[in-house]
Parts: C-alpha cells; sequence; structure tokens
C-alpha cells in the first residue's frame, strides 16, 4: 500500500511572482525551498527516523539487535517494557525521534502557526503507519480543551489526521474523542504525573460510540513521550466500544529524561 503522492502542481504567473518575492523556506534551518511545508536537504539530514527492528507493540527502536532480529517481522518482538506493562493500543508507530534536531521543527507546527507542514508530514506518517492503515476504519485525533483550542487556533493532531485521511482515503472524525478537563502542560512532568494528569480527562459521547463499535481505530498525534496521554485516550476509545486502537505519532521520545 503506497500512499507517497506528488505533491507539486503546476505554477501560474501569480505564484511565480509571489514566489520571488515571499520565497517558500524550510522551517528547520530557514533555507529556501521549492514548495510551503518542504524541508531543505539539510533537515531532512539531521533528523533521526525511526526505523526497525522495532518492539512489535510499542514502536520503540531496540538498540541492540542480531541478524534474526533484523530480517525477522518486528511484530515478533517485544521491548522490557511491554512484556511486563503491556499496552493497551496493539500497535504504535511514530516517524522520527523527539530531539535538539527535530524539537524545532515540530514546535514550529505546534505553536508556530506553520501548518503548512502537514503537506510534509502526512506521506511520512502514512509510509511509517502502512501496516496500521491497511485496516484501519477511523482516524481520531487525541483532543484539546476548547480552552487551549481557542488560545493556539488549531489542533496539531487534527490537522495531521485530517490531512492523513485526505492521502489515504480512511475515514477522519474529530468529535469522537472529548477532552473534559483542562489539565496542565505535561512537559515538565515525570512519568507518574503524567498518567494522574490525564486520568477521566477523556469521554465518549453516547452518539459517538455508534461511530466506533467495532472499529478498528487509528489514534493521531503529535509526540509520544511516556505515552500516558495516549494510554487514556486509548483506554476510552476501548470503553467506548471500539474493536481495537493503534497509535500514530509524528516524533517519539526514545529516551524520556
Amino acid at each position: 500500500m503506497n500512499y507517497i503522492k506528488s505533491t507539486s502542481v503546476p505554477k501560474t504567473v501569480f505564484s511565480k511572482a509571489i514566489d520571488m518575492v515571499l520565497p517558500a523556506r524550510c522551517a528547520l534551518t530557514g533555507r529556501i525551498v521549492d514548495r510551503n511545508g518542504a524541508l531543505s536537504p539539510e533537515a531532512w539530514a539531521s533528523l533521526t527516523f525511526i526505523s526497525a527492528p522495532l518492539c512489535g507493540c510499542c514502536g520503540i527502536t531496540f538498540e541492540i539487535a542480531d541478524d534474526a532480529s533484523r530480517n525477522a517481522d518486528s511484530s515478533d518482538f517485544l521491548c522490557g517494557a511491554c512484556l511486563q506493562d503491556p499496552k493497551p493500543f496493539s500497535r504504535a508507530r511514530s516517524v522520527f525521534a523527539y530531539d535538539d534536531a527535530s524539537r524545532d521543527l515540530v514546535l514550529a507546527f505546534k505553536h508556530g502557526d506553520k501548518t503548512h507542514l502537514t503537506v510534509t508530514f502526512s506521506p511520512l506518517l502514512a509510509r511509517v503507519g502502512d501496516e496500521i492503515l491497511k485496516d484501519a476504519d477511523l482516524l481520531v485525533p487525541v483532543p484539546l480543551h476548547w480552552m487551549r483550542l481557542i488560545k493556539r487556533r488549531y489542533n496539531q493532531a487534527g490537522l495531521m489526521a485530517q490531512s492523513l485521511s485526505r492521502l489515504c482515503g480512511i475515514p477522519y472524525n474529530g468529535r469522537v474523542l472529548r477532552r473534559n478537563r483542562h489539565t496542565p502542560p505535561q512537559g515538565h512532568k515525570r512519568a507518574r504525573e503524567r498518567v494522574e494528569n490525564v486520568q477521566g480527562a477523556f469521554s465518549v459521547s453516547s452518539s459517538a460510540e455508534l461511530h466506533i463499535a467495532g472499529k478498528n481505530i487509528v489514534l493521531i498525534d503529535d509526540v509520544y513521550t511516556t505515552g500516558a496521554t495516549l494510554e487514556a485516550c486509548v483506554h476510552t476509545l476501548l470503553r467506548g466500544g471500539a474493536a481495537r486502537v493503534d497509535v500514530l505519532t509524528l516524533a517519539r521520545v526514545v529516551k524520556a529524561h
């Protein structure tokens, strides 16, 4: 299943003139690129893409691997954390590591109004999530509380889910999950504090349960850190009647500090 499509379109005389005056620039390096949302070669080289061998469940990269694990189906192997504490989701996959190189890119998209980056992100999400998306029935973003949504003006997870929906043809529903509490940001909290912060924070309305009953859902978010928010959403969707929930994120904290 190949969702990678060309996003180039013929430019009009007007658009060419605009490009000369206000050229598109890479959100990470500031270098001139051919279109809005594109990344420069230097930006691509700085990103650490997450690749096999992976944990079959959470998608974390195995630091040490032998030839057998490299050649085998990644679903055959689970990391120690997933063996010790099974996750509520079936599989989680991420595009690149959340580190010094990618942080500015993610924050530019999340807080800096660089929403055109969905043009770049959605094909990457489609490729990384290829196996997950094959039998997906619905794409659902991690929601923002309405107070935060008003302040930020957009939900970055929703934009990625909508763009991925258009690219893959999988239905999108941004109203399935609701955030009931205006929880403090998770950024500087420890793992246990993150779990406590989002307990009871999400719900599925009775009307939304009709849309997810028996469905295979892919939950979309920007960053997988400790997984506390994602797992709270997954538990909520499963209680609402979903048959299975997989997780697809843009970035992943490989080593949480």
